[in-house]
This record gives C-alpha cells, structure tokens and sequence, in this order.
C-alpha cells in the first residue's frame, strides 16, 4: 500500500493537456449514440413479446429519446456530471433490467457499463466541452480563463486504462490459456471463419496465411498478458498504442460485434502520447490568422461573441481585435469613422477586403473551415435577407458599459463537477492525503477482479469442486454475490469470449427462407445463402441469434422463441403478411476446427443448405414443424 501510495503521489501532480480526455468523452458519446439509434430500430425486435403484435413496453420509444438527449449532452460535455450520471443509470437500467440482460446481451454492455461508471470520475469536461463554453460566457468580457489551455493529471489518464482496459485484458487472456485454439494461435482466426461471426468484408487472403494467423493469435495473448504492466513505459507505448488499435480495428472490420471494438477502440486515445497532442494541435493551427474580427470591447454581447467564435475556432483562423485598442494599426481600418466601427462587427481579411455585420459572419463561418456550409447558407437569398434584419434589430438595440477593475479580474471558476468536488479540491490541498485515500479504492477495484478472474479463470476452469468442503461452499456463495455486485455496477465480469466452450461442436447454422407472392423462394434479410447475418443484423441480435438461439446444443425452447421474434419482426418490415404466411428453416453443417485450415471460411460459406422445417404464421399465431432433435441431423 505504502508503495502505491508513492508512485500515485509522484503522478499527482504531474499535468498534461486534457486533450485525451475530451476526446474519450466525445467517442464513447458517440459509441453509446449509436447503440441508441440500434435500440430504437430493433426495439420491437428486442422488448416485445412478439414484435408488433404485442407490445409489453410501448415507453421504450420515449426512454431511449431521453438515453438519447442525455448520450448528446455528454458527448458536448453540456452538464457534464449530470449527463454523465444519467447515461450510467440508463445503462444500469437497460443492460440489467430489459430483454438486453440476457436475450440480447451486446457483448460490450459490461464494459460500456464500467467505463460509464469511471467516466463519472474523470475531469472529461475539460476540452471540447459546453460547459467550458458556458463558464466563458459567465462574465461578459474576456479574461484569463478564457484563453488558458486546460490540463489534467496524468492519473485521469493512467488509471482508465489499467482499470477499464489492463484488467479486462489479463482476465481475458487467463481464459484464453485454456482454449486449445488459442494455444494453437488460432485465437483470431476460428471467429473469422464462422458465417455467423463475420462482417461483409471477405478476409480469406489473409485468414489463408498460417504463419500470419499464428502470429497475430500469440502477438495477443502477450499482448494481453503485459499490456498492464507495460503500457505506461515511455519506450512501450506506441507499442501498445499501435497493437491495441490493430487489434480492435480487426474486430471492429472484420467480425460483425462493430459497438465491441468501437468502445474500446475509443480508450486508446488515451494512449497516445502527450507530445502527439501538441505536434498535432501545432500542425492543424493555422501559423496566421485568415480573418481579423474587430468589435466593442466596452459590448457585452461582442464579447460573448467573441467567445464563443474563439471556442468553436478549432484551427485558429479567426483572430479578434477590439476597435478601442486595435483600429489604428490597420489603415484600412483606422480610416473608418470609430463610432461607425462600433455599430457592427467588421472583419479584414488577408487580401485587405472589409467586411461588416452579416458579411463578418459569413466570413468567419467560411474561414473557419468545417463551419463553410453555415456561411454559404448564410449567402443565400433570402435566407440572407432575414439575416441581415434579424442582425440589424439585435445590433441596435444592443447595450454598452464602462469596464471597470472588477470587469477585468472576473470571478473564479468554479468546478461543480463530481471530480473536483470528490478529489480535486483534496488533490490541490492535501495531495498525501488524497493518494492514500485513492490506493484504498484502487485495491478494492484490483479484490473485486481478482476474485472475478480467480474464481471463473482459474476455480471454474479447472474444475475444481468447492461443493465438497462447507467453507469453500461458503466462500464459493460469497464469491459469486461479490461478482453479481461487481458485475452490475461496475462492469467487472469474467470476459471468457469466443473460447472452446462455444466453438466445439458449434457445427451447424441455421437459416430462414420465405416465399414471395410469385412463390419465388428468399432469403429473409437475417441469414443470407453464405450464412452470414447480414447487416443491420449484427451486435447484439447477432449476439442473441449466434450465442443464444443456435448454439452447439440448439435448444427447442429457445429456438421457437427466437424464431418467432425474428420471423414476427422481419416479416413486417419486409411486408410478409402474418395472417397467412410459411418461413421455412434450413440448415447447413459447418466446421469450427482447432487446427489451421485453408480456405476454412469459403468451405463454410459454400456448404449446402437442406430445409429441416417450417415456422406458419395463421392470424397472427405461430406453429412449428421442427425435428425432434435437431442436434442429432
């Protein structure tokens, strides 16, 4: 403890730019949008009974605007504790208490969880954020604060990564010790040549190449297994920076889980090196401002302006000058009369044009770059006309006061978030104090996992019996309760994915064809001939039809179950009439071999079909003629 109080002190206080961070905040926004938007078009799919004949929840529409609301709010950083709360209850309540807990579980829900969790914690509001924005325009004139360049410890930095990734990382390389696929280095390639698992994209150059396979399947579980012990070390970094990206692109092209690779693919810009973010920002600035904007320093709402231009100017273009200090070294400029300047805001470009009032906007929203649709919307008739009326009425009535000392020195900023309000205050004041109090918490994080690794990645693997002995039970019952907690509220889970347990055996896959009204034979958009699901298809209703309804020992129950929600769902999108309609099931023997095998994916996508079946839908009702044991074809 003593030690780790040491090193989190010595880090404490080391700053860096805030630039990570932000943009963690913008992607995981964004990755959780996205999952908004799948929700909403497969709601009846996933929260109905039967979709669109009986609808248990008609709010979910409305509950997933407001997930949605708050998902864009935190990927603004409006509000940002607010909205970072709200979006963690939100996947609290939809990952644990709908169909999504265990029918349509995403894959990445737990994790999305966790980080959501941590996320509360993090000063993410820091860059790219409305509420840096918001406190700017708290006073109405420019100061310091304005202009300062927001940095963070390197803590916000280190300890997402090792909590939210290095510990994910190791557990799931424990699990991966005990696949045989993954000991032959096959880890990678066995998903990739199951139809069920694969993206559009055609990987078989590359699934064909052995030695490349092998490599990529050890490259990971080394990479896992040290990944967080390594990944702060200066000379390991853009190793790790590099191997993680590659690793989670892979499974973001090339498997059909997209939301997994995409949410953790978003911590690396965590990553990246400090010293990338400066180069970076340096390179995308402009070395000479395209625009100059002079306005009424003495104008509130100038300044207001001004600042919000300067917040949203991400490449530097625009470069303001007040007419009171700034006119007279601009000829141009200094030969305008200064109670005319004062009226408007006028702007000179680089080739000596002057601009003024609605104009001045035009030019700004076009220099600024990604802004130049605004500006050329701005120019149209019309449009430009109101404008310039809407401009002119608010321009006038405008009002102007006498800066004075307490106009120049605002008042301080004050951080409400839960960060500063629970550490960064005691950080500043008592920086000793703080990095014991957060060893504690980091080491009852590292019991909650290592109990969840010990007792699925080494107690369950093994086989090892705890029934035999009353403590063990006793500590056994314990264990899983401590993981149940741990599972809910912070996303800490055993992450045993795509091991033996799901491969072996996994040897045949199961389609749905129906009948048109020329009596013509299709494919229902959800399997097509390869076998493949086919797109939107993919994240968690893969998840449900691939791990869920069709597994290695295809249940009865679970298949009709299944099968109705699918043929209910997609017969009308596709407008199949449920009064009177035939689906028709079929399936196709595959194979899921431990041993490298060429062309293994074409083989399975070019396997023949045979029907074993029919799902009929008569006035709205189902019936099935299925085999008695399907296993057994």
């Amino acid at each position: 403890m003593t030690a780790l109080t040491k090193k989190l002190l010595s880090l404490l206080n080391r700053q860096v730019p805030a630039t990570g961070l932000g943009l963690l905040r913008i992607l995981y926004g964004l990755v959780t949008l996205q999952e908004i938007v799948f929700l909403g078009y497969f709601s009846h799919l996933i929260f109905d009974p039967i979709p669109f004949i009986d609808v248990e929840f008609p709010t979910i529409p409305f509950f997933l605007f407001l997930w949605g609301v708050t998902a864009c709010c935190l990927l603004a950083g409006y509000r940002y504790s607010l909205s970072a709360l709200c979006n963690y209850i939100f996947w609290l309540v939809f990952v644990n208490f709908t169909a999504m807990q265990r029918d349509f579980a995403g894959g990445f829900d737990l994790f999305m969880t966790g980080a959501g969790f941590f996320l509360l914690f993090l000063p993410a509001d820091k860059a790219f954020s409305l509420d840096n924005l918001r406190f700017k325009l708290s006073t109405p004139f420019q100061h310091p604060h304005a202009l300062t360049k927001p940095t963070v410890t390197v803590l916000a930095y280190y300890l997402p990564l090792a909590i939210c990734l290095g510990f994910l990382y190791i557990d799931s390389a424990i699990h991966k010790l005990f696949a045989e696929h993954w000991r032959n280095g096959l880890g990678a390639w066995l998903p990739l040549t199951q139809p069920y698992y694969v993206s559009a994209l055609d990987l078989s150059f590359f699934l064909n190449q052995e030695w490349l396979q092998k490599t990529i399947g050890y490259t990971i579980l080394v990479f896992q297994f040290t990944f967080i012990f390594l990944f702060a070390n200066r000379r390991f970094r853009c190793i790790y920076l590099f191997a993680g990206i590659a690793l989670h692109l892979g499974i973001t092209l090339g498997l059909n889980i997209y939301p997994f690779g995409l949410g953790m693919l978003a911590f690396y810009v965590l990553l990246v090196p400090f010293s990338w973010w400066r180069t970076l920002g340096a390179w995308l600035t402009a070395k000479q401002p395209a625009l100059t904007v002079f306005y009424d320093r003495l104008c509130p709402l100038c300044n207001r302006t001004a600042l919000i231009i300067k917040h949203f100017d991400v490449f530097k273009r625009i470069d303001f000058k007040s007419v009171q200090d700034h006119a007279v070294a601009y000829p141009a400029i200094a030969a305008i009369d200064q109670s005319t300047l004062l009226t408007d805001l006028y702007a000179l470009d680089a080739k000596g044009n002057i601009f003024f009032g609605v104009d001045s906007y035009q030019q700004i929203f076009l220099k600024m770059g990604y802004l130049a649709p605004l500006g050329v919307i701005l120019s149209l008739p019309g449009i430009q006309q109101l404008a310039k009326a809407r401009y002119r009425a608010i321009a006038d009535s405008r009002s102007r006061i006498t800066c004075t000392q307490d106009c120049a020195m605002p008042p301080p900023f004050v951080d409400n978030t839960w960060y500063q309000k629970l550490f960064g205050e005691l950080a500043k004041q008592k920086p000793k104090a703080f990095s014991q109090k957060l060893a504690k918490i980091l080491v009852v994080i590292f019991i909650l996992q290592i109990n969840c690794t010990l007792h699925y990645g080494l107690v369950y693997r093994l086989g090892i019996n705890t029934r035999h002995n009353p403590l063990f039970s006793v500590m056994a019952d314990a264990s899983n309760t401590l993981i149940s907690i741990s599972q809910i509220f912070l996303g800490i889970a055993p992450h045993a994915l795509y091991l033996h347990d799901h491969f072996t055996g996994y040897d045949r896959i199961l389609a749905i064809t129906y009948k048109n009204a020329n009596g013509v034979e299709k494919w229902l958009p959800f399997v097509n001939e390869q076998g493949r699901l086919v797109a939107p298809n993919w994240g968690r209703v893969q998840m449900m039809w691939a791990n869920v309804a069709v597994t290695r020992n295809i249940n009865h129950t679970r298949l009709k179950k299944f099968l109705l929600k699918v043929t209910a769902f997609w017969g009308k999108k596709t407008g199949i009439d449920l009064k009177n309609a035939v689906f028709y099931i079929k399936m196709k023997k595959i194979s899921a071999p431990n041993n490298w095998t060429y062309d293994q994916l074409q083989l399975n996508f070019k396997a023949p079909w045979q029907p074993i079946g029919k799902a009929i839908w008569i006035n709205q009702e189902i019936s099935y003629e299925l085999p008695h044991d399907i296993n057994a074809l």
